[in-house]
């Protein structure tokens, strides 16, 4: 790790061997190698001595080397092991590293000791092999490890508390989940620990072929003469050489594969499990599909849904007598009337009566067949809302072990125009859905609650003793068990003590003001009662906000939340005054506290554990995991577990492959059932999938089985090449196929990659079913045969074009579908979304395949955020059933947070008071790198950044593709006279043609460089006229008289040139005088030129180039900073992108 501090001289490469006596042939042979390239820790010689000492005393050869050369296949060879003593930087070439991985591979053993751990951050490989890279240390002190695993070599004979003094290192991540944890630190013991309760200090695992232990002991010189450190020591490289005490302590556990991808799951938000192991699961556009033990998925319920913002169809839960009483239930917005588009923000209060809607819960019935009768629908409650305005459903179901139904509800609130405070704008003629003290803080109505009730027989449902109001009580609803939340979008209940547990959302502020409230929180409630949580007053920490007079002050007193908030909006239609607020069970913020990681802010409650010694499951959960809560983390993508109580117990990492954790359920077979959203915007995607998790006993794990289909949609006859290509046995074992093309129950192929020809129109499920003898995984494909899925494509805004919000951004879509070649634009729905971080807010949309959406200004989120604009486009075509294809492009802002990186390489994060947000880039030396992606820069013709340097200074690049692409431009950077005193540098920028990653390469000498805080790009001043509108334009030739040259120049965005099908290819304008010309801008459609020159003349005869485009990728070409003059501008095609010819939707010149 690259670090402000000097690096000591190097010390001579050695090589010594210490035989043991000669009457013992050694058990072993180890090579202990300490070389250093950062660091040098005065310990390593006291190391070297004493492993020497234990090879003398325990059998085994020992052979020293600061010598990178020896790693060599033939030499590495001799050893079993290899012991890296407190290494630091990067100390093996490539070739070295190769050796290396081959030699693990090969059954190889690895120790690791101390600063080994602050080795080769570039080499991924060798960070997976040691389980988690170094981050950060206090000064030496004495703390407690705990010892977890009693029976390891490198563990049995310490004691269940170790006291010792050492350098404690906190690590870049939790390494539990891929290692065998065997001790970890107790915090509270000592002072500068940052992972919290579950810190883990030594470990070993498996990993790839060979063997790893690793202990973060053994800095100081007096740690090699500790009785006990020494046969720590020497018990793990005793595992490293020879697997000795074996690492397989720690819980198996195989994530199966049931349903994947946008056509098995939509867009994931709820699902169920179902007695007999199926799962039940929902997409927002109303589908329910259900998905058997086999992973084999359908359509079970098609409902008809209102999906403006973030409603439509949300969760669904089994009724607990499902088993003969065949019950789901269901939370969705019915269509009713509601107007399309947005509701107004100011109006009076008929314009916004008109977006008056509900949320429904009703009850359904499923079939033998596990479709759901949409006649049986049985409405048990509604929830009114406003529509037309984003954002908070909330919208999880559950039951209790009385048979009591839970519903949570978000606040249905705009938070958008709040600050990332708290949204209580009560002025006149303001949308009331500005104000969530009408929802949360309003006892006399349902949203921002968990509400509980008994649901009837006949529809309809009774209040249960014990909610927070008696039924009867004035200005109250007794429906409501607990209130003031924000957005409780996901809850359980344990139905062992009828504990609820519920991840609340928070505001997003980034740091918190005095005459607003607290920064962006977050919790995870335990709710044991009846009672209020805060929202919109206090914070999941009990923080309060500040009484603020919308739209800029001023600000009022803080409210009470010890003693209770009044709620005096003139929205309000409960009681007053509130009880007081509840602290969360386990708030947390951005970065605390450190064993929840840091990211975003996004906690998605799961279930509480309950072991049944009963059960007869090979894939249940352990003892060990019984009581423990399992959460999740959206936008961080991990699940944790949680020991239960009235304050949270340890915290720990759960084994999870998976991306964005949208629900999660233990099955009537003990396994955890994991529903994921996938990395899509609003729609799903090739990641949206439903897991089921298992515990692997003795054995053995089953086959994964991985199905596709190419094409899977298309007009009779239709041929499909099927792939399983990813599937397999993790154990190895051998496997068989048996693929089920038409889902009838009979074995079509039993080859792994076979063909079939559908000659018959209807929707069809290929099932492909493997075995390992013993046990079976399936994987499914959905055709549709006589439809084929349409396409679409976003041509406008590029993918990657940078804006600033508030703006106005046009959109322009194109559509192919072969049944219907005249597309209905009607059909095509565009989306604009607020994104942050891995989530998003849907803030506006639009109808047609072109037109304009306004992105609003920011009201949310401070300058800290990593949001962005992302544009989404569907279109359903009018099959049956319909097949919609869907399209995403991201708008970049122009000012970006240099910490929002995509990838980098030697790069920190620092805190920084004096930078934007707080936080800046740090550590930088020569070569390192960030980068970002997509942008286009299409405009853009200089760029700024904000640095600081006490350093030697240097040169920021931009250049995209890699760290050594094309350079875009650079500016130098001079030392600031601080670490702290940041200035801004500017320069200009040569814009490339298309979307790319954009790299930010930092250059100089020896040492730190300097500090980013922020860069922004400058766009072109606005041109005032497009001089090429309606002259005259002539082309080489035309595909037919439907798209003539006057098409490109005419300013309408629905017509367009397009030549004949052959190279090369023309088109020009004749401005009527010869003048400057700085910019042309082209706008291609789906035929487009790869390769082409932009030519001036004054005469129409004599031509001369002044840009040359090569690797060109359609869309939207901007080429600025021409410095031409000339009448005639052309545009001369050398080589076409397709087979078709060159297409233009729009030719556009400016001075």
């Amino acid at each position: 790790m690259k670090r402000r501090i000097a690096v000591a001289c190097a010390v001579a490469a050695t090589a010594l061997a210490v035989t043991p006596p000669a009457h013992a042939a050694p058990d072993f042979t180890v090579l202990v190698f300490s070389k250093t390239a950062g660091f040098r820790h005065d310990s390593i010689p006291a190391g070297i001595s004493t492993i020497q000492q234990l090879g003398q005393q325990n059998n085994f050869t020992v052979e020293t080397t600061e010598d990178a050369a020896q790693f060599t296949d033939t030499n590495l060879a001799r050893f079993d092991a290899v012991v890296w003593l407190s290494t630091t930087g990067d100390v093996l070439n490539s070739s070295q590293q190769a050796a290396f991985e081959r030699y693990i591979r090969a059954g190889g053993g690895y120790a690791g000791v101390h600063a080994a751990s602050d080795t080769e951050y570039d080499w991924p490989w060798y960070g997976d092999l040691v389980g988690s890279y170094f981050a950060s240390h206090p000064a030496p002190q004495q703390a407690t490890v705990d010892v977890h695993d009693r029976q390891h070599a490198s563990t049995a004979h310490l004691p269940a508390q170790w006291s010792r003094f050492d350098e404690w290192y906190n690590y870049r991540d939790n390494p539990r989940g891929r290692v065998h944890v065997l001790a970890t630190l107790n915090e509270s013991t000592y002072s500068g620990g940052t992972m919290g309760a579950d810190h883990p200090i030594a470990w070993c695992h498996g990993f790839d072929g060979g063997r790893s232990w690793y202990t973060g002991g053994g800095h100081t010189r007096e740690s090699f003469a500790e009785p006990l450190f020494r046969d720590h020591l020497l018990g793990g490289i005793r595992y490293a050489a020879q697997g000795t005490g074996g690492c397989g302590a720690a819980p198996r556990f195989t994530q199966v594969t049931l349903a994947k991808g946008v056509a098995e799951t939509g867009e994931p938000m709820g699902m169920t499990v179902l007695p007999n192991r199926g799962v039940l699961h929902t997409s927002r556009d109303g589908t329910v599909r259900y998905t058997d033990v086999n992973g084999n998925t359908k359509v079970a319920l098609t409902l008809p849904v209102y999906t403006h913002d973030e409603e439509g169809l949300q969760s669904i839960k089994a009724d607990p007598g499902f088993a003969t009483n065949r019950w789901v239930y269901l939370y969705y917005a019915p269509p009713l009337s509601t107007p399309p588009g947005d509701a107004p923000a100011t109006g009076t209060p008929a314009d916004f009566a008109r977006f008056a809607g509900v949320n429904r819960l009703a009850r359904f019935t499923v079939r033998a067949d596990h479709t759901i009768d949409p006649a049986s629908a049985v409405t048990v409650l509604e929830v009114p809302t406003s529509r037309g305005l984003c954002c908070h459903v909330g919208g999880d179901i559950d039951f209790d072990a009385a048979g009591n139904l839970y519903l949570s509800t978000g606040d249905d609130t705009n938070p958008f125009d709040s600050g990332g405070y708290t949204p209580i704008d009560e002025r006149a003629g303001r949308n009331p859905a500005y104000d969530a003290q009408r929802t949360s803080a309003n006892s006399n109505d349902l949203r921002g609650k968990i509400l509980r009730v008994r649901p009837s027989a006949g529809g309809g449902y009774t209040i249960p003793a014990g909610n927070m109001f008696a039924p009867g009580t004035a200005n109250t609803r007794p429906e409501i068990y607990a209130m003031g939340f924000r957005n409780p979008f996901r809850m359980s209940v344990d139905k062992a003590t009828g504990v609820v547990y519920v991840g609340d959302y928070g505001p997003d502020a980034g740091t918190a003001d005095p005459g607003r409230g607290p920064a962006g929180q977050v919790e995870f409630s335990r709710i044991t009662g009846p009672g209020f949580h805060g929202w919109p007053y206090c914070s999941s920490f009990n923080d309060p906000y500040v009484d603020y007079t919308f739209p800029s002050g001023p600000s009022g007193a803080a409210f009470d939340c010890a003693g209770g908030p009044v709620n005096d909006s003139p929205n309000n239609t409960g009681i007053r005054r509130l009880p007081p607020a509840q602290r969360g069970w386990l708030p947390y913020t951005g970065s605390t506290p450190p064993e929840l990681g840091g990211g975003s802010l996004s906690p998605m409650a799961g279930p509480v554990y309950r072991y049944d010694p009963a059960l007869n499951s090979s894939v249940k959960f352990p003892a060990s995991y019984d009581g423990l809560f399992f959460a999740g983390e959206f936008g961080r993508r991990w699940i944790k577990t949680v020991g239960t109580g009235t304050t949270p117990g340890p915290i720990a990492a759960f084994p999870w492959t998976g991306t964005q954790v949208m629900d999660m359920e233990f099955g009537p077979d003990g396994a955890l059932y994991v529903l994921d959203y996938g990395t899509g915007w609003f729609g799903g995607d090739a990641n949206s999938a439903v897991y089921r998790i298992e515990h692997t006993t003795a054995a053995g794990r089953p086959p994964v089985a991985q199905a596709a289909g190419t094409p899977t949609s298309g007009r009779v006859p239709l041929t499909v090449a099927f792939s399983s290509a990813g599937s397999g046995d993790p154990d190895g074992d051998p496997i068989s196929y048996a693929w089920d093309f038409t889902t009838d129950g009979t074995v079509d192929s039993t080859a792994p990659n076979p063909s079939h020809t559908y000659t018959a129109n209807g929707s069809f499920t290929a099932t492909l079913t493997v075995s390992d003898g013993t046990r079976t995984a399936s994987a499914s494909v959905p055709i549709s045969v006589g439809n084929s899925a349409p396409t679409i494509r976003i041509e406008l805004p590029a993918n990657g074009q940078t804006f600033a919000f508030g703006d106005e951004v046009s959109f322009r879509v194109v559509v192919a579908d072969a049944e219907d070649p005249a597309v209905d634009c009607s059909r095509v729905k565009v989306d604009y979304i607020l994104g942050h971080d891995t989530h998003g807010h849907p803030i506006t949309s639009a109808t047609g395949c072109s037109g304009v959406l306004r992105t609003t200004a920011d009201g949310e989120h401070d300058v800290s955020a990593n949001i962005f604009g992302v544009v989404n486009a569907e279109y359903a075509d009018s099959g049956s059933p319909p097949l919609t294809a869907r399209a995403t492009a991201i708008l970049q802002p122009r000012t970006r947070q240099a910490e929002h990186f995509g990838a980098q390489n030697g790069i920190t994060v620092v805190d920084k008071a004096a930078a934007v947000g707080g936080r800046a880039l740090g550590y930088i030396d020569n070569g390192d790198w960030v980068s970002f992606t997509p942008y286009s820069l299409a405009g853009v013709t200089s760029f700024t950044a904000r640095v600081a340097s006490a350093g030697a200074g240097g040169t920021l690049s931009l250049r995209t593709g890699s760290p050594t692409g094309p350079l875009l431009g650079s500016v130098a950077v001079a030392p600031t006279g601080g670490w702290e005193n940041f200035v801004t540098v500017s320069g200009s920028l040569t814009p490339p043609a298309g979307t790319h990653t954009l790299y930010l390469v930092f250059t100089g000498g020896a040492g730190s460089l300097f500090d980013v805080d922020e860069f922004a790009f400058g766009q072109a001043s606005p041109p005032s006229e497009d001089v090429a509108r309606n002259r005259p334009a002539t082309a080489s030739s035309v595909e037919s008289a439907a798209y003539p040259a006057s098409a490109a120049v005419d300013g309408d965005p629905g017509t367009r040139w397009s030549s004949q099908f052959a190279d090369p290819q023309w088109i020009q304008v004749d401005l009527g005088a010869t003048g400057p010309v700085s910019r042309v801008k082209l706008t291609w459609e789906t035929a487009y030129g790869s390769g082409y020159q932009v030519q001036m003349s004054t005469d129409g005869a004599t031509w001369t180039t002044v840009r040359t485009v090569t690797g060109g990728d359609g869309g939207v070409d901007d080429l600025t900073g021409l410095a031409a003059s000339g009448r005639y501008v052309r545009v001369h095609g050398t080589a076409r992108a397709t087979g078709w010819g060159y297409s233009l939707w729009s030719f556009e010149v400016y001075r």
